[in-house]
């Protein structure tokens, strides 16, 4: 499973420096956070770069969105009728101005735009049917990826679930760019059954013979490489690693107002803020919460060399590109050659993140909002609906899923 950069405020340069590090890599470009030249000019420089690609997410979740430079681009219509846009000349013009630009920016494939689902009723599969049909239409040669956005209540509901997937293997998409409204707007999900559910998404999707790549991630969603996804999306700050749709809205008021750095302990799962790494210092923990060499990318070596991790001038660069170093490994790392093994990769990964869990809570060292201790039954959970509803298909295809994008 591979890691794609979801670009987000202020990531131009962090996109640059990680896909030249790694040697390659994808980003998905926001044209909520660039601007037409913005796009242009970084989709440019990281396909100069030996081995790296662009795609673009539309971002057409919600088509009355009001974010500002969001509508600013060609592609966005002026005005949006709900009952006729999707019947005639207006889709066509958006997907066309779409092609266009995808075209102008060199994009490895065409991801196509998809409403948020609030329910698979009727009305949003005829929708996602017309957006497919004129994609494929106007999309010439160009793989070809369907968007599927689910709003949180809809992704909790089994039966929505199974009507999407049924729907869905009748579509003829070359894959399928996936997000996932988290519930009550949390960063981390404590809901299991949510998170079944999306496994099961993944999963059947995956087994129509498309390839799935799971947009606005954090390390929770690691998960979904026992259900076959192909590529993770994450970023630097929350709203890129999980899918607030408020975030298209000009009014949305995100943490990028309320800067704090985070370090990411790989092998906790967690987030600790630097005064609870004095803490661990000062209980003997501390190495314990450093990176394996294979997930340190000489980012945070200084917060575990002797001196107090508060002194250290430990930025939110580093911080960000540790973060996405780490996950990318992370998620390399959980691929395996069969079904069982990428089961019980996943299983080892929670185990150990227990073990140190609550090594570090005893000694006073937690995560606050970004701890993963409430989500590791969590995720075991889920992984054990996937095994008990999909595992015995995935056993026998899992050579078949293993094809990238």
């Amino acid at each position: 499973m591979d890691l794609y950069l979801q670009v987000g405020h202020g990531m131009m340069e962090h996109c640059r420096h990680l896909l030249g590090v790694w040697g390659g890599g994808t980003a998905i470009l926001s044209p909520r956070d660039l601007d037409d030249r913005q796009l242009h000019t970084l989709s440019d420089q990281l396909r100069a770069l030996p081995g790296g690609q662009v795609l673009l997410d539309p971002q057409f979740f919600l088509p009355h969105a009001d974010h500002v430079r969001l509508r600013s681009h060609a592609f966005w219509p002026d005005a949006y009728e709900t009952a006729s846009f999707f019947e005639g000349s207006a889709l066509r013009d958006l997907i066309s101005k779409l092609v266009d630009l995808n075209t102008g920016l060199g994009t490895a494939g065409l991801i196509l735009p998809g409403l948020l689902a609030v329910g698979i009723d009727d009305d949003w599969v005829h929708t996602q049917n017309s957006i497919l049909d004129v994609g494929r239409e106007l999309g010439g040669d160009r793989q070809v990826l369907m968007t599927i956005a689910l709003n949180a209540d809809t992704t909790r509901d089994q039966d929505q679930i199974a009507a999407l997937l049924e729907v869905a293997s009748s579509w003829k998409a070359d894959g399928f760019y996936v997000v996932f409204e988290h519930p009550g707007g949390d960063y981390l999900v404590q809901d299991p059954n949510w998170l079944a559910n999306v496994l099961d998404l993944v999963a059947g999707l995956r087994l129509t013979g498309a390839i799935v790549v799971v947009g606005y991630c954090n390390h929770q969603m690691l998960a979904t490489s026992v259900a076959g996804a192909n590529a993770l999306c994450s970023g630097t700050w929350m709203n890129v690693r999980s899918f607030p749709p408020d975030k298209f809205r000009t009014a949305y008021d995100d943490e990028i107002r309320r800067r704090s750095t985070w370090y990411y302990c790989p092998q906790s799962q967690s987030e600790y803020k630097i005064p609870f790494l004095d803490i661990a210092q000062r209980r003997g923990v501390l190495n314990e919460m450093a990176p394996s060499p294979a997930l340190d990318g000489g980012y945070v070596r200084g917060l575990f060399e002797g001196p107090q991790p508060s002194t250290i001038d430990f930025s939110e660069q580093p911080a960000f590109r540790h973060y996405l170093y780490a996950l990318r490994g992370q998620a390399q790392s959980v691929a395996r050659d069969t079904y069982d093994e990428a089961l019980a990769a996943q299983s080892e990964l929670l185990d150990r993140a227990e073990v140190l869990l609550s090594k570090l809570t005893e000694k006073g060292v937690r995560g606050q909002l970004r701890d993963f201790s409430e989500c590791v039954d969590v995720n075991r959970a889920a992984l054990a609906t996937l095994d008990s509803i999909r595992g015995p298909v995935l056993r026998r295809r899992w050579n078949d899923l293993r094809n990238g994008f």
